[in-house]
């Protein structure tokens, strides 16, 4: 059994295979057949890392590994919840390109001269893998924030991809690993969201539908989109001053003012999550501004998640019973979310979910920590042979940054 290797894959081989290696263990690449196209990355066998080294590590291999150690930061049944915490924290912060390419790929894609677009257009505010943000002035005086795509960032993704795809396809195949965890299906899944985020134009969707279901709530906001400047590569939109949460005890805001802040939030999400159906998924606190006349600006709209009407009800019903603390009833719950399998071990299963969610009683807000326990339930849910949608990972990361972003703005 050996991989087999297309030329313009070469590099992504290797550079997962030393990944693998280096964390995973030179045995099990050898078990698949990958050791053969490893060359010197082989070196790296010997190396004992860290969860921190390997969020280090996928940083510097670009907006790909980024965005699948992100996705893995959710998957507490495949990786160690040390190596899921740190990858929570990956950066995805890089050297900025020039402005003057960003403003050949702005008027490229807007079909004019950046000069008769904009009075102003600074240079870049901020700078990821796949993009980076500049501030601007519209003619008629309007600040906006520019968003601009990266030059080729989209074929180097698809190639990764592809080369990706090939190595899940070939683990599920032939190892009880890739079968048990479904890397094919996950890789797919994976494939979709990080296409999506490679045009904007969905983004601008988002912001649209978000901004409109937030209205209710008058301390939150949502930049919108100037639709008539936004292409798959160029998203313009309401340029929003504010400060990130960690530099947040800059602004002049009062207990109270926090307080209601919080309170707001967290009610905000309870109706993306189990009103609307539509939530902004990453929550993170680089992704929260707080702005000096005291609201709180969601930013960044590439990630959303989206859950049926049935799963809405069977989210309260498990949210409800972790506040009480009620473990019968939570393992029902995450029961009637999943697909039981073959090997499924319904009493363990009923046992070890019943367990952590009783440890919840008695707990106060400020102890409780409900994204980590429903990430833990899906973990049971795979240990115990539960195949849980993925939507209800993605709701569990959301609602463990939901969490850190809470305490931040009001640590009650």
């Amino acid at each position: 059994m050996k991989l087999t290797v297309h030329p313009e894959h070469l590099r992504t081989y290797r550079d997962v295979v030393a990944v693998l290696i280096k964390y995973g263990g030179s045995d099990f690449v050898r078990s698949v057949g990958l050791d053969a196209h490893l060359g010197e990355a082989g070196e790296t066998s010997k190396v004992r890392a860290n969860a921190d080294e390997l969020a280090s590590d996928l940083e510097k291999m670009g907006p790909t590994f980024i965005k699948l150690g992100q996705l893995f930061s959710t998957r507490f049944d495949i990786v160690p919840h040390v190596y899921a915490r740190a990858l929570s924290r990956l950066q995805d912060r890089v050297a900025p390109f020039p402005t003057e390419e960003a403003e050949v790929i702005v008027a490229d894609e807007l079909g004019r001269p950046v000069s008769e677009i904009f009075q102003t257009f600074d240079a870049p505010m901020a700078a990821a893998s796949i993009g980076q943000v500049h501030r601007a002035t519209l003619l008629d005086g309007r600040v906006v924030a520019v968003k601009v795509q990266r030059p080729d960032v989209s074929r180097h993704v698809s190639k990764e991809l592809d080369s990706l795809s090939n190595m899940a396809e070939l683990l599920e195949e032939h190892t009880e690993f890739g079968r048990r965890f479904q890397l094919g299906r996950i890789l797919s899944e994976f494939s979709r969201a990080i296409r999506r985020e490679l045009d904007y134009r969905i983004e601008a969707r988002n912001q649209s539908l978000l901004a409109g279901y937030m209205s209710a709530f008058p301390h939150i906001i949502v930049p919108r989109p100037v639709k008539e400047l936004t292409t798959a590569k160029v998203l313009t939109m309401d340029f929003i001053d504010g400060a990130k949460l960690e530099a947040m005890a800059e602004l002049e805001l009062s207990e109270l003012e926090l307080k209601g802040l919080a309170d707001e939030v967290f009610s905000a999400y309870l109706q993306q999550i189990l009103v609307d159906g539509f939530f902004h998924a990453d929550p993170h606190p680089g992704n929260v501004l707080v702005t000096a006349d005291g609201r709180v600006a969601l930013i960044d709209l590439g990630m959303v998640g989206r859950l049926t009407n049935d799963v809405q009800e069977r989210v309260l019903q498990l949210l409800l019973a972790i506040a009480d603390g009620k473990g019968d009833l939570g393992a029902s719950v995450a029961l009637s979310l999943g697909r039981p399998g073959e090997n499924f071990d319904e009493e363990g299963f009923r046992r070890d979910v019943s367990e952590v969610v009783s440890m919840q009683h008695g707990l106060s807000v400020e102890e409780m920590e409900v994204g980590a326990l429903v990430l833990e339930i899906t973990r049971l849910c795979a240990q115990h042979g539960v195949q849980v949608p993925s939507e209800l990972m993605l709701l569990g990361k959301t609602l463990l940054n939901l969490d850190q972003v809470g305490r931040a703005l009001f640590p009650g």
